[in-house]
C-alpha cells in the first residue's frame, strides 16, 4: 500500500541546511523573517514562546519540536517577554561557544536548538502548499527521544558532528511530520490523512495516479456522498479533490522528466490519454512545455 505522506516527503527531499544551539536567560525576544525558509525549532531545555503572524502565541517546553514549513515573519521569545517596544538584542556570542539571548550572566534558563531546512525538490512549494503552516509535536516519545540525540550531538565536538546532526534533524523532520498527521490542525495533506475515510481517497490517488478518477468515484472510495466529500476534503486539505490530484501529477510528471522519461511514457504514467492533452496541462501548470522542461534540468 502506497503511503502518501512517505511519498510526499521523498519528494520533498529534506536537508537540515543551518543549526545552532541558544541559550535564553531573563527576558528576551528575537525576530525574524526568512523569506518562506523553513524553520525549526527544538525546546532542549526550560519554556518558550513563539509568536507567528496571524496565531495565537503558542507555548513552548522541553521536548516540544515546531517546524513552519514556509515561515515568514515571527518571534521567538521568554515566557515573560520584554515590553513590545523595548529593542530585540541580537544574540551574543559567550566565551565558550554558546549563543545568549537576554541576561549573559549566569546559566541558561532555556536552550533552544533552531535552524533552517531546506527542501531540495524544484517541485517544493508546490508539495509545501499540501503541508500544514505550522507543525507542533509534544509529548511522542519517539520525537523525545529524536530531540535527545539531537540535543546530545549538537553540544559535542566529536568528528563528523555536522554529518551526524544534520542525519538526525532530517528523521526528526519527518517523524514530526509522521507524528503531526494524528492531530493536524490546520487544513493540508496531514489533516487528510488523519480522517479516515479521507485518507482512504488519497491512498486511492496515490496509488492509482493514472486513473480518471472523478469526484463521485473518489467519494465512493471514501463512503461519502459527493457534496460532502467535496466540502469535507476541500476543508481538510485545503484544496479540491480534483485540484490535489493535478498537483500530486504534475509533481511526478517533472520528477519523471528529470530522469529523462520521455513526454509520451510520462502522459501515459500520470493519467493523460495522449501527449497533447498532458503538454497542454503540464504547460499551463509549469509554465514550459515538458519538453523543453526537460531540456532545462
Amino acid at each position: 500500500m502506497i503511503d502518501p505522506l512517505a511519498e510526499v516527503v521523498t519528494l520533498l527531499q529534506p536537508r537540515a541546511r543551518f543549526s545552532k544551539v541558544v541559550g535564553g536567560s531573563g527576558a528576551w525576544r528575537v525576530r525574524r523573517s526568512h523569506q518562506g525558509e523553513p524553520f525549526y525549532c527544538v525546546v532542549l531545555e526550560g519554556e518558550s514562546r513563539l509568536v507567528v503572524a496571524g496565531r495565537e502565541p503558542l507555548a513552548l517546553r522541553q521536548g516540544d519540536f515546531v517546524l513552519i514549513p514556509e515561515s515568514h515573519d515571527f518571534a521567538m521569545t521568554s515566557v515573560q517577554p520584554p515590553p513590545e517596544r523595548a529593542p530585540d538584542a541580537a544574540p551574543v556570542q559567550l566565551a565558550h561557544g554558546e549563543w545568549r539571548l537576554g541576561d549573559t550572566d549566569g546559566p541558561a534558563q532555556t536552550v533552544l536548538l533552531v535552524g533552517h531546512c531546506a527542501f531540495d525538490a524544484p517541485d517544493a512549494a508546490l508539495l509545501v502548499a499540501l503541508l500544514p503552516q505550522l507543525i507542533h509535536v509534544r509529548g511522542e516519545q519517539r520525537l523525545a527521544t529524536l530531540v535527545q540525540l539531537v540535543g546530545g550531538e549538537s553540544r559535542a565536538q566529536r568528528p563528523g558532528r555536522e554529518l551526524v546532526l544534520a542525519h538526525l534533524l532530517e528523521v526528526l523532520l519527518i517523524e514530526a511530520l509522521r507524528s503531526a498527521a494524528v492531530s493536524a490542525g490546520s487544513p493540508g495533506l496531514l489533516r487528510g490523512l488523519a480522517d479516515e475515510r479521507l485518507a482512504q481517497a488519497l491512498r486511492c490517488m496515490h496509488e492509482e495516479m493514472a486513473r480518471p478518477w472523478t469526484v463521485v468515484q473518489l467519494a465512493r472510495q471514501a463512503a461519502l456522498s459527493r457534496s460532502a466529500f467535496f466540502e469535507r476534503f476541500s476543508a481538510a486539505v485545503g484544496v479540491a479533490p480534483m485540484a490535489y490530484l493535478l498537483r500530486w501529477r504534475m509533481a511526478q510528471a517533472r520528477q519523471l522528466l528529470r530522469r529523462r522519461c520521455s513526454v509520451a511514457e510520462v502522459a501515459q504514467r500520470v493519467g493523460y490519454g495522449s501527449s497533447s492533452a498532458f503538454s497542454v496541462a503540464f504547460t499551463r501548470h509549469v509554465g514550459l512545455p515538458p519538453a523543453r522542461y526537460a531540456a532545462a534540468v
